[in-house]
């Protein structure tokens, strides 16, 4: 962590995309700092570019312009190997869309960031990560389907394995992207209370996407994106 004490830090990102002949500027300048353990919401309109920030942030893609530090590390320069060592070290990730491995099982899927941050390690603490999968997956009350793949768990299911994913490693920060986005009202109201909870249980900070009023009013503050801005509501 920076020695302000802020895990994550924005600065006057710009993200433009080509559209044919023109160009589409999504964000314009947007800037926003996390400290640990606060849960933020991030609003917006459908399109206004909060999953483009969440990919920025994530350091899924790179800015056209400004700076992404995480734990007072600028990722500004760093190559494509210690970006992903960074980002599997400091971040999870939870999807509206789950993005679980079909041929997986439960437990698999929550294994297979830990397997790519083990790299040559893997096989000496194979045991102690399936520990911590196995622990996760009971936190979130499917220590009773470890070995049932995706096509055998309903969506909220699938979204419980996918937060278990996200929190395997131990992150500093959790990007949250419309995570109850694909499940009904009262499965996405338990998803949402369990996520907050596992969040603010391991001191993390939390950033989560919702166009939901409701949803943004659980948050510690909210956070408003428009016109490829952020201000706070």
């Amino acid at each position: 962590m920076s020695e302000s004490g802020i895990v994550l830090e924005a600065r006057e990102l710009w993200r433009r995309y080509r559209m044919g002949s023109g160009v589409l500027e999504v964000l314009r300048g947007a800037s926003l700092a996390l400290r640990p353990g606060e849960v933020v919401a991030l609003r917006g309109a459908s399109g206004s570019g909060k999953s483009t920030l969440l990919h920025l942030l994530g350091l899924l893609d790179r800015p056209d312009r400004g700076e992404v530090r995480l734990a007072g590390r600028a990722a500004a320069g760093l190559g494509a190997t210690a970006r992903a060592r960074l980002r599997a070290r400091l971040v999870g990730f939870v999807f509206q869309q789950f993005h679980l491995l079909a041929e997986l099982s439960a437990l698999e899927n929550v294994l297979v960031p830990r397997r790519l941050a083990c790299g040559a390690a893997w096989l000496r603490r194979r045991r102690e990560e399936r520990a911590r999968a196995r622990e996760l997956l009971a936190a979130v009350g499917l220590g009773d389907r470890l070995r049932h793949r995706p096509a055998q768990l309903s969506g909220g299911e699938q979204q419980r394995v996918a937060i278990a994913r996200a929190l395997v490693g131990r992150p500093a920060i959790l990007l949250a992207d419309e995570p109850t986005g694909n499940l009904d009202r009262r499965t996405g109201e338990e998803v949402l209370a369990l996520l907050l909870e596992l969040a603010r249980d391991r001191d993390a900070a939390v950033l989560l996407a919702t166009h939901d009023p409701d949803i943004a009013a659980r948050c510690d503050r909210i956070l408003a994106l428009a016109d490829g801005r952020i201000e706070a509501e």
